[in-house]
């Protein structure tokens, strides 16, 4: 047996995951109630069509999600994009797109320590930040040595209830606009946004610049759908089951988001400073106006398990990355290529994470977004190149109308919606994302001993 590990241990990732264990884990990262924390920020950039800003961000993630299960297909493995680009592409452009996906799987999890300290504050005011930060990154990074099955198992429950919390969340909404009531005050027949209306999807007011904008932020809200293909060596039946439960997860959040924020929406029809305090943290706020206090206080605390249920999701996504790149030699064997041998996880990888997690004490929310929005855009182009690269350039699969359509046509729309997100990309993201990738190239000069090698790769597939 092949030594995976770089050290005496021969142990590896073990298949126990079926298709509703990976729909869980890909609904506990997404974490569907993170629309109420973006839905003031993506109001005031989308000009107040937070709905049709959804739209847009759902198609661009259900046609890279596609090319998605087209590379599990070929490549199952736990490597996602970097994998897909290292074998479709090149070694080096592979090495690339794993180390921008950093950017989202690395910081995903402090994003959720970042928002359950947030929570936290709001009803424990007087206690210190960093008491959170410690005790909440030790629990994520528990949970996630005990296994990926531990984990789909603990997130079960999590997602059903947050399910029933936005279910009673938009019909609280609802009925306050039945009864002819928005934020503002009694709904008159002169304002914009009336209930059933179509105008918070389109009107007068409507700008595709800022709907991408707008769907550009929501990217984060999808972050989660893609990394679930980080769980390719430990499901079942992984070319037929992972491809499937990529789609179901990415579809089922965005009709949530849409439907939700369509009511949202209509009931916060004007400028959202006009209505919270911090538009970039909402949900605390959209709690209190909408269900008052005692609601406000229910669901904030159990938010606070959501986002750690998000976090675990994200933290056991970037583990298995690592772990790849680690076994590749793309970075330190014995480290990142580690597996335990008594809880088959890539163990030294999660305790990584969880240190890196520890600096969301400092770290602003806002600022972290907007990097996980360039590692996730750069994972989703790369994606889609390789689709076409693999498929049809190199393979030829494209002798039929069928093979066109799968291995051309819809990559191609795929990538195409995502370069159109990256147009409205945030100044601050491209910024720091390049300098990032900077250090890459520079790492990567080194590993490859000034470009004259191509960067190591496992040898796991067969690339005739």
């Amino acid at each position: 047996m092949t030594n995976i590990s770089g050290t005496q241990s021969a142990a590896k990732l073990q298949k126990t995951l079926g298709l509703w264990h990976i729909i869980i884990i890909g609904l506990a990262y997404i974490q569907p109630m993170t629309l109420f924390d973006t839905f003031g920020l993506v109001s005031e950039e989308s000009n107040f069509h937070v709905p049709t800003s959804y739209i847009f961000a759902l198609i661009a993630i259900l046609l890279t999600s596609l090319s998605y299960g087209h590379m599990i297909r070929r490549y199952p493995s736990s490597g996602s994009a970097y994998t897909y680009a290292q074998k479709s592409i090149h070694p080096n452009v592979g090495f690339m797109v794993g180390w921008s996906s950093w950017l989202d799987y690395l910081l995903s999890p402090m994003v959720n320590i970042i928002l359950a300290v947030i929570y936290l504050e709001a009803l424990f005011p007087d206690i210190n930040h960093w008491v959170w930060v410690v005790v909440l990154t030790a629990f994520m990074t528990g949970i996630n040595l005990r296994g990926a099955r531990f984990v789909a198992n603990f997130n079960s429950m999590i997602v059903f209830v947050q399910l029933i919390v936005i279910a009673v969340f938009t019909w609280m909404v609802y009925s306050k606009l039945q009864a002819g009531f928005n934020a503002d005050g009694p709904i008159t027949a002169e304002q914009r946004y009336q209930l059933w209306s179509l105008e918070p999807f389109w009107n007068e007011l409507t700008s595709v610049g800022a709907l991408i904008t707008g769907a550009t932020l929501l990217c984060f809200s999808f972050t989660g759908f893609d990394s679930l293909s980080s769980l390719a060596e430990e499901t079942k039946d992984t070319e037929k089951t992972l491809p499937k439960a990529i789609f179901l997860t990415a579809l089922i959040a965005g009709i949530i988001f849409i439907i939700s924020t369509y009511f949202m929406q209509i009931y916060f029809p004007n400028n959202p400073g006009s209505y919270f305090q911090n538009i970039a943290e909402t949900q605390p706020e959209i709690l209190m106006l909408v269900g008052g206090s005692l609601f406000q206080a229910y669901v904030l605390g159990f938010a606070i398990i959501t986002v750690m249920a998000s976090g675990i999701s994200a933290h056991a996504g970037v583990s298995r990355l690592m772990y790849v790149m680690g076994r590749d030699g793309v970075i330190n064997k014995k480290i990142f290529g580690h597996i335990s041998p008594k809880n088959y996880t890539p163990s030294y990888n999660i305790m990584i994470v969880g240190a890196v997690a520890l600096t969301a004490g400092f770290m602003d929310l806002d600022f972290v977004i907007s990097l996980i929005s360039f590692g996730a855009l750069t994972a989703f182009s790369f994606v889609n190149l390789s689709v076409i690269s693999r498929y049809a350039l190199r393979d030829g699969r494209t002798k039929t109308a069928k093979e066109i359509l799968n291995f051309v046509v819809v990559p191609l729309a795929g990538f195409i919606a995502v370069f159109a997100l990256w147009l409205e990309v945030d100044q601050t993201s491209l910024k720091y994302g390049l300098i990032w990738a900077f250090g890459g190239i520079l790492y990567l000069g080194y590993k490859t001993k000034g470009f004259k090698h191509p960067a190591p790769q496992h040898n796991e597939f067969d690339d005739k």
